[in-house]
């Protein structure tokens, strides 16, 4: 087969435009992303080979070589890991769409639109395109891979001019090699940093990848005067050429030192180096446990959500060891789906070298390590919550909505406790201050009078201090939580009360207000509601099945109507939400309450003492039920007949 020429994307010539033009200014990265690569890659056909020794071709030793050459001007990466065939080079390496590209291309559009100071480190650390870093430093790279188990090889290359080409190629081993041909500024004695000097590299593989489980190997060459036999320099005699070859990192694993011996910094470059992650983590979690079961764990809360982290398409887990090795990647059984977002691994003598993933789902070592894991976890978050309260927020801003998402989804999983270990973890945002509150805080705080806790459900901040549902409750000082995500209300419901205080939002069923002045004020209502019965049920006569019931409102003050939900069946909130998701079946029981002060009120009065089977009484009722749906953010069934009724009411 000849060479063949591909297009890459419209995305992938902007990504590779964006690598080209140093979206990231600290190009020695690169190398780290590159080895870090070639470890993944042996890490695969270690585990491959556990089953399939053959994979192995008589080859277990396993490294990754560095080759500088200064003479052609470039740096190659090989290891003899699992290698790539033909299809894998164009799905892995041809698409870069395949790492979130368009997501990340998105997002960097977004925040330049709503001027975000976003940082070209922060951006790209969300979506992890490492490999294509080689070109901030590279105009063109060459890949040669061969496939363990397959007998042919392939080579990928390309300028990053918007094509790449694939042809057969010749590897007498398994693995890949990644040759870079440098940019003129990256390698020479007049570049600022020579990546072709042997030195060079030492220092980025000691800095940033020393506890790469894998030999880096690198030849070191320099000149040596012979000696005789007593070891004394021959004088006069010609130097001769020497080649050694050196292993450049440590390989002591990081997670088996003791803490005390550790600092910050290689906590961090150990993380940005084994997961793929372009910034310091948020939190790290290094345990050691003895027992009934032996384990060591370090584990990380990343700096950043990945753009996917509620997609399908991600993949949560821990990796797992045995003696320090690698025995697993993305272990999704060990913890709870709610912590997805947690990246590390976990290092136990107590696990099978080469157990299955269906005898895993059922260890009891793992699940044992797992509950503990959990445990430590949610302490330090709670800890966090109490003493570092703008950590917290940090850390509640990115994954908040995991655990929210898990209190809602302990119905499902039959894991009744969820609920108690997470309530007083979530935050929402409140009407005092504007500021995020947890329920524990908001409890502490109700007056004593108050027998609910209050929210209510919008996309925005500002939609929901324009409801008219909130005068009353804004009038009384009265504190509401503002949830603003669809699975905030999912979330409470399922948490029921907290502290034996129920629920409620401002537009379900009646407010329950206890105090003198709103008794008086339920009272009148009653009174007016029982003076306008015929009214109401006209009213509801006329928009049928739109509504299941009409009635005069406690709660408004300047507005003269709003929709509310039956105490009963699901939130307006809700019905948008399943309606969404294409799930048209849960509705909800729509009241609408309209303010007996208002102006408006004595208009219906008079058209409908006038003739309640006339057109103006019709249009007023049916404008009136629309107003409450915009109110709500919900869209009329027919805008055009809204339209056509609010023209002729204008023209009267």
């Amino acid at each position: 087969m000849g060479k063949e020429k591909y297009e890459f994307k419209a995305e992938t010539k902007q990504l590779l435009d964006l690598m080209i033009h140093s979206i990231y200014t600290n190009h020695e990265i690169f190398l780290r992303e590159l080895i870090s690569n070639a470890s993944d890659a042996i890490d695969k056909a270690h585990f491959e080979s556990l089953t399939d020794r053959s994979l192995l071709e008589g080859d277990a030793n396993f490294e990754i070589f560095l080759t500088p050459d200064a003479e052609q001007h470039t740096l190659t990466i090989a290891d003899n890991g699992i290698g790539m065939n033909r299809e894998e080079l164009i799905e892995n390496i041809g698409t870069i769409a395949k790492s979130g590209t368009k997501a990340f291309l998105e997002q960097l559009k977004k925040a330049k639109e709503e001027n975000q100071d976003l940082t070209d480190k922060e951006m790209i650390g969300q979506f992890g395109v490492g490999f294509y870093s080689a070109f901030m430093v590279a105009d063109q790279v060459t890949i040669v891979s061969r496939k363990a188990g397959d007998a042919q090889a392939w080579k990928w290359e390309s300028s990053a001019d918007g094509s790449y080409t694939i042809e057969e190629a010749e590897r007498a081993e398994r693995g890949t090699s990644i040759t870079l041909h440098l940019k003129k500024e990256f390698c020479g004695k007049e570049a600022e940093q020579d990546f072709t000097d042997p030195y060079e590299i030492e220092r980025l593989v000691k800095k940033y990848s020393d506890y790469v489980r894998y030999p880096i190997k690198m030849d070191f060459t320099f000149e040596e005067t012979p000696k005789d036999k007593d070891g004394k320099e021959i004088e006069g005699a010609e130097k001769i050429k020497k080649v050694e070859t050196r292993t450049l990192n440590s390989m002591q694993p990081l997670w088996t030192k003791n803490k005390s011996e550790i600092k910050k910094e290689e906590y961090n470059e150990f993380f940005k180096h084994q997961f793929h992650e372009w910034e310091d983590p948020m939190e790290v979690f290094h345990t050691k446990a003895e027992g009934a079961v032996e384990y060591t764990a370090l584990l990380a809360i990343p700096a950043h959500a990945p753009y996917n982290l509620y997609q399908t398409d991600y993949e949560p887990g821990v990796q797992l060891y045995s003696r320090h090795v690698f025995i697993m990647d993305k272990c999704k059984d060990l913890l709870p789906d709610y912590l997805r977002f947690m990246k590390g691994l976990v290092d136990s003598p107590d696990l099978s070298l080469n157990i299955s993933r269906e005898l895993l789902q059922q260890s009891r070592e793992l699940r044992t390590i797992g509950r503990a894991l959990e445990k430590n976890i949610l302490k330090a978050l709670a800890r966090k919550l109490k003493n570092d309260r703008e950590a917290y927020e940090k850390f509640w801003n990115e994954y908040g909505k995991s655990l929210k998402i898990g209190i809602y989804n302990s119905i499902y999983s039959g894991s009744s406790d969820t609920v108690d270990k997470l309530k007083d973890l979530i935050l929402f945002l409140s009407s005092k201050e504007g500021k995020l509150v947890s329920l524990k805080e908001y409890v502490e705080r109700m007056p004593e009078s108050q027998k609910k806790i209050y929210y209510a459900t919008a996309k925005d901040k500002e939609t929901i201090e324009h409801l008219p549902q909130m005068e009353t409750l804004r009038d009384k000082g009265i504190e509401v939580l503002y949830l603003l995500d669809p699975v905030d209300e999912f979330c409470l419901e399922t948490i029921h009360e907290y502290e034996g205080k129920p629920f409620h939002s401002i537009s379900r069923g009646d407010l329950d207000l206890d105090d003198a002045e709103s008794q008086e004020v339920k009272k009148e209502t009653e009174e007016i509601q029982k003076d306008n019965g015929d009214l109401m049920k006209d009213i509801k006569e006329v928009l049928g099945d739109k509504v299941a019931d009409v009635k005069v409102s406690a709660r408004l003050k300047s507005s003269a109507v709003c929709l509310v939900a039956d105490e009963a069946g699901p939130s307006l909130a809700m019905e948008q939400t399943f309606a969404d998701m294409k799930n048209p079946l849960f509705k909800a029981k729509r009241i609408l309450e309209i303010n007996p002060h208002h102006e408006l009120f004595q208009r219906l009065q008079q058209l409908h003492t006038a003739g309640k089977d006339s057109q103006d009484f019709k249009d007023y009722c049916d404008l009136l039920y629309t107003q409450a749906l915009l109110i709500e953010g919900i869209l009329p069934e027919n805008p055009v007949d809204f339209a056509n009724k609010v023209a002729k009411l204008m023209a009267k």
